[in-house]
C-alpha cells in the first residue's frame, strides 16, 4: 500500500520516486462521467518551502501544495507574481502541546497546568501568522467553525485570558509549590516534526517555557518517523499539529480525546467525559448540542488534555490558467480530488 496504493478516486497512482515526485493519471473508470478533466497530476517534492515558492513564482509549477503558504510567504508571492491567485483559509488544524502524562515529573497535573498557563497564544499568532491565526479550543473557531466556543466564553477558560503575566505568575506559584525554583529547573527535549509548520512554533514554545522554569531543547524528528513516535508515546513534551477531516465534534472528540483512541497521542482519558461525547453525539437539537460541545471543549482545555495553542490560517496559490479549483475552510483534506480542475492554456 505504501508503494502501489489502490483507490477509486478520479486519478490512479502511476509513479513514486522518494524525495522526488509523485505522479497520478486519469482514472478512465471513475464513477462520475466526464471527470476528471486533467490527464494527470505530477507532485514535485521540494523539501524547502521557500525554494518551492520561488519555483512557483518563476512559473515552474501550476500551483502550490494546498495550504502550505504562510502569511509572510504569501506577501512574497504577491510581490513576485502579482497575477497569481491566492486564497487564505482556516484549515481546521491546530498547533498544540503534547505532554506525556506517564513520565515524571509530567505525571503531575499541577505541572501540566503550569505549562499551559505559560502559553502566550497571541505571540504565536502575531509572530507566525502576522495576526491572522485564531485562538480557540479544540473546535474550529467561528465564523468558519460551527462548533467553536464564542470569544466571550473562551476568555473565561483558565490560560485564555488576555493577562499573560497574571497567568505566568500563577504558573510560577505552582512550580514553587512543586519544588522548582531558580536553582532547580526542569530540563526537557521538545520533540517536533522536522518541517517549518512544526519547527517554527516549537522554537517559540521553548522560549515561553523558560518563563516557568522549564528549559527545552529542540528535538526534530523526520516525517517518516514522527507519527509512529508520538503514537507509541516516545516523547516527554512535543509540539504537534492536528489536522481534522471535518468540522464536527464527533470526529474531534472521539479521534483525539477518547480513552484508548489511536490518535489520542497524550493518553488523556476521562471516562465521564467520554459519556459526554456520547451525549452530544445523539443530541438532535443543534443549539443544545452546541452548548454541550462548548462544555466539553472547556473541560478539555481546563484538564490540559492537549493544550491548544492556536488555529492556523494558510494560503494556497495557483497560476491564472488553473481553473475550477475550490479551497475549503474546514479541512486540509477536503476539496483536493481535483476532479473539476482544468487548465486554460
Amino acid at each position: 500500500m505504501r508503494m502501489r496504493p489502490v483507490g477509486t478516486g478520479p486519478f490512479k497512482f502511476a509513479e513514486f520516486k522518494p524525495n522526488e515526485l509523485i505522479r497520478v493519471v486519469r482514472n478512465p473508470d471513475y464513477w462520475k462521467p466526464g471527470r476528471p478533466y486533467l490527464d494527470g497530476i505530477e507532485y514535485t517534492i521540494v523539501p524547502n518551502r521557500s525554494t518551492a515558492m520561488l519555483a512557483f513564482t518563476a512559473g515552474k509549477f501550476d500551483m502550490t501544495w494546498p495550504y502550505v503558504v504562510s502569511i509572510p510567504l504569501l506577501t512574497d508571492i504577491k510581490n513576485q507574481a502579482p497575477n497569481a491567485i491566492c486564497e487564505l483559509r482556516t484549515t481546521n488544524g491546530s498547533t498544540n502541546l503534547l505532554v506525556n502524562r506517564d513520565k515524571p515529573p509530567f505525571d503531575s497535573a499541577d505541572l501540566r497546568r503550569a505549562m499551559a498557563l505559560a502559553l502566550d497564544r497571541k505571540s504565536f499568532v502575531d509572530i507566525l501568522t502576522e495576526g491572522q491565526g485564531k485562538i480557540a479550543g479544540a473546535m474550529l473557531p467561528p465564523p468558519e467553525g460551527l462548533w467553536g466556543m464564542p470569544p466571550d466564553l473562551l476568555r473565561t477558560v483558565p490560560g485564555y485570558g488576555p493577562d499573560v503575566q497574571k497567568n505566568r505568575a500563577a504558573a510560577g506559584e505552582i512550580m514553587e509549590k512543586l519544588g522548582f525554583g531558580p536553582d532547580k529547573r526542569v530540563a526537557i527535549k521538545v520533540a517536533t516534526r522536522n518541517i517549518p509548520t512544526y519547527r517554527d512554533p516549537a522554537v517559540i514554545l521553548i522560549d515561553q517555557l523558560k518563563e516557568v522554569r522549564i528549559d527545552g531543547e529542540l528535538d526534530t524528528i523526520e516525517t517518516a518517523n514522527w507519527h509512529a513516535k508520538v503514537t507509541r508515546k516516545d516523547y516527554t513534551v512535543a509540539l504537534n499539529n492536528t489536522g481534522s477531516g471535518v468540522d464536527d465534534p464527533d470526529q474531534q472528540f472521539y479521534e483525539n480525546y477518547a480513552c484508548g483512541s489511536d490518535r489520542n497521542y497524550s493518553g488523556y482519558c476521562n471516562p465521564e467525559l467520554d459519556k459526554q461525547f456520547d451525549r452530544q453525539s445523539v443530541e438532535a437539537d443543534q443549539e443544545k448540542r452546541k452548548k454541550l460541545v462548548w462544555e466539553i471543549d472547556r473541560k478539555l482545555q481546563e484538564d490540559g488534555a492537549r493544550p491548544i495553542i492556536f488555529h492556523g490560517r494558510q494560503a494556497t496559490c495557483w497560476q491564472p490558467h488553473v481553473k475550477g479549483l475550490t479551497t475549503m475552510v474546514n479541512s486540509i483534506y477536503n476539496g483536493w480530488r481535483m476532479e473539476d480542475v482544468w487548465l486554460d492554456k
